[in-house]
């Protein structure tokens, strides 16, 4: 069914292209045909995958006390464009501009001036679109691990260098044709790139900020603290798990032969149905362990088995992809009772779901993939995993001795809403004196 849709899209294209020069029978250049496609799935992948914003900021929304609400919106819209302007005018050259082989890319503001479009497989308009919203992805897993008690302004600053600078050195490796390609470590749509970076960053923040106050009892167990809304957990749940097909599936980059789409097609059905594993297992665990079924595990689960199949999409039969996501949900429901344990505190479980799993889906590569080796994709996590840590804490460390990263007990207690922006979430149930 897909193949005869994109079938008739194509003899639309071609049709119109033909007519569009005046001459009802002349025939389309193929290439032109396979330009228009391959542009349209970085465009159609690009608006996809910035539509997981607008889930970020609803799970996180949800997960937290009204209190914070407002914080969180801002946070989201404020990190995304931040990522687009410094990705703009530092990142993606940083990223692709002459890395042949080494650690980092050049210096300069993304221009496609110039650029040649016929004899091209796409716009360079379009590719810089699609790889800024991944960018923006990794932005947005920080945002909700230490929410509640980060201050705006240091976590906006963090950000700014995380996009423009650690993200795009870091992404060179690999996507950049720096020296992990070289090596052969296989990271489809980021896994590791995108996710457990995100991830190792939210970490050493969340590490060096501290829990958040009432988090953990005198003994050191962990005291939950109910987040406000699951239905709109849920709904950031739903959205997230739509944009992953642009994540992924527009990660194949091309759509002008049957080949490709049938590529894509595969990636979607291998993409929904890990998140489908990483949800029944916890949710079935859960269940088996505790006596009850865990929302938040089951929540976590979908993204984490999502993470897990985006190191390799394509490859995996369809049960192998619910396996892949099974385990990854599995992984994510213990990594957050880890980190109770550790006393680290995560909002709203991003570290296990896009760290954890993250690493588990890029190591299982090999698995399917035949071309990659398991350790060269040890090397690869582990190097991203050590880069990422050192520069963040240190640029974490930066902040917390001179502008200071963390709200005082106080404004924690009394909601960063109104300290930090002197607006409300729910104006109507704030008591006016």
């Amino acid at each position: 069914m897909l193949k005869f849709v994109f079938f008739l899209l194509a003899s639309f294209v071609t049709t119109n292209l033909a007519l569009a020069d005046g001459h009802e029978t002349a025939i389309a250049d193929p290439a032109e045909i396979s330009f228009v496609f391959n542009t349209l799935l970085f465009c159609i992948g690009g608006f996809l995958v910035m539509w997981m914003a607008a889930g970020f900021t609803m799970l996180e929304a949800g997960l937290v006390r009204s209190k914070n609400t407002v914080v969180i919106c801002i946070k989201n819209v404020g990190l995304f464009s931040i990522a687009g302007v410094a990705y703009y005018l530092i990142g993606y050259n940083l990223m692709y501009a002459g890395v042949d082989g080494g650690y980092i890319g050049s210096l300069g503001i993304w221009s496609d001036s110039g650029a040649e479009l016929a004899g091209s497989d796409y716009s360079p308009a379009s590719d810089w679109f699609f790889q800024m919203v991944f960018v923006a992805t990794t932005a947005s897993i920080v945002s909700g691990a230490l929410a509640e008690r980060v201050l705006i302004w240091p976590f906006f600053a963090f950000i700014l260098i995380l996009t423009a600078i650690l993200y795009p050195i870091s992404g060179s490796w690999q996507w950049g044709g720096g020296w992990l390609s070289e090596m052969g470590f296989s990271d489809f749509a980021g896994s590791t790139i995108v996710h457990s970076v995100g991830g190792w960053a939210a970490l050493t923040g969340a590490i060096l900020l501290g829990a958040r106050k009432g988090k953990f009892d005198s003994k050191g167990n962990a005291i939950v603290m109910p987040g406000q809304s699951i239905p709109m957990a849920t709904l950031g749940v739903w959205i997230l798990w739509l944009g992953w097909f642009g994540f992924n599936g527009a990660s194949q980059l091309a759509l002008g032969s049957y080949a490709d789409a049938d590529a894509v097609a595969s990636i979607f059905a291998n993409t929904t149905m890990a998140a489908a594993g990483g949800v029944i297992a916890p949710m079935v665990l859960s269940k088996i362990v505790e006596g009850k079924t865990n929302i938040g595990a089951t929540l976590n689960g979908a993204i984490a088995g999502l993470v897990s199949i985006t190191a390799e999409p394509l490859t995996p039969t369809i049960g192998q992809a619910i396996i892949i996501g099974g385990i990854g949900g599995i992984l994510c429901m213990y990594g957050m009772k880890l980190l109770d344990k550790l006393k680290i505190d995560d909002v709203v479980g991003a570290i296990p779901a896009h760290l954890i799993a993250g690493i588990w889906g890029t190591l299982i590569v090999p698995f399917t993939n035949a071309d990659t080796s398991y350790g060269t994709q040890i090397v690869g996590i582990l190097a991203f995993g050590i880069f990422t840590v050192v520069c963040s804490s240190i640029i974490w460390s930066i902040l917390k001795v001179s502008v200071g990263i963390r709200a005082t007990e106080e404004d924690e207690e009394y909601g960063l809403d109104l300290t930090e922006t002197g607006t409300s979430g729910y104006p109507e149930y704030v008591s006016k004196k």
